[in-house]
């Protein structure tokens, strides 16, 4: 019975600790939605700003079909907003979670890494922003014509914008997932190097099920991929070649001891 209880006890422990955590990462999130609520029309403001000049001479406006469509929406916008802002504190209490099972060697490489996924975020989704929307609305845009008029609904709109810009966020890590695993030891720059046909293909599939059905979004963003793989081919050489140098000299030394 008492073994029973004490191995019981460190689950029990971790799971109480991880109730915590997401206790004080939901209360974060409230205090965020709070602020960012209030300037949820300034945020979707800025927003619509990349579409406005694709629009037809004379239209500039968007449309909601619902009495409770404009409401819906900035309740989205704010709780985006609020993500966005609370973030920091979030991915601290993940990190509190998980540290304790992490080597010292793991600890140390987590706040670079960090910083740079945060960084790498940041740049994918101003990509989107200030690069693809501009060139996708006025491509997409551009079939309106005097009897084809287009009706943007602001939910639809919204719903379009964020998945592209939080897919090109989550896109921009792909440099960063290689060279990490490069730096551990799980791929090397030479066999990466030798699967972009691979890449590609996934590429491809991924542009696909992370932008809207269209074949231009996809390529604006499928294209942005292949660089990214091969900037992240180019970084597992730079900080992976230490690591292939050491396995060498070992195998090296191995066969001297033989």
């Amino acid at each position: 019975m008492d073994d029973e209880v004490g191995k019981s006890s460190p689950l029990s422990g971790h799971l109480l600790e991880l109730r915590k955590r997401l206790v004080r990462s939901v209360i974060a999130l409230v205090i965020a939605f709070v602020f960012t609520y209030g300037y949820s029309e300034t945020l979707y403001g800025l927003l619509l700003r990349p579409v406005l000049p694709a629009l037809p001479e004379g239209q500039k406006f968007m449309a909601f079909s619902g009495l409770i469509e404009p409401f819906f929406v900035y309740l989205k916008v704010g709780l985006l907003g609020a993500l966005v802002l609370a973030s920091p504190f979030i991915i601290y209490q993940v990190w509190s979670f998980v540290a304790p099972a992490l080597y010292d060697k793991e600890r140390r490489l987590f706040m670079p890494v960090f910083g740079l996924s945060v960084l790498l975020f940041i740049v994918g989704v101003c990509f989107a922003y200030f690069v693809v929307f501009p060139v996708a609305f006025k491509y997409l845009l551009g079939y309106s014509d005097v009897a084809l008029k287009p009706y943007l609904s602001m939910s639809l709109y919204f719903g379009f914008a964020a998945k592209l810009l939080i897919a090109f966020g989550v896109a921009f890590q792909l440099p960063l997932v290689i060279m990490v695993l490069s730096m551990v030891g799980l791929v090397t720059a030479g066999k990466m190097a030798s699967y972009w046909r691979y890449a590609l293909i996934c590429s491809v599939v991924a542009a696909a099920l992370l932008t809207p059905p269209d074949i231009f979004s996809q390529v604006l963003m499928g294209v942005p991929l292949m660089v990214l793989y091969w900037l992240g081919v180019l970084l597992a050489w730079i900080f992976g070649k230490k690591t292939e140098k050491r396995s060498g000299d070992n195998e090296t030394d191995a066969d001297g001891k033989q």
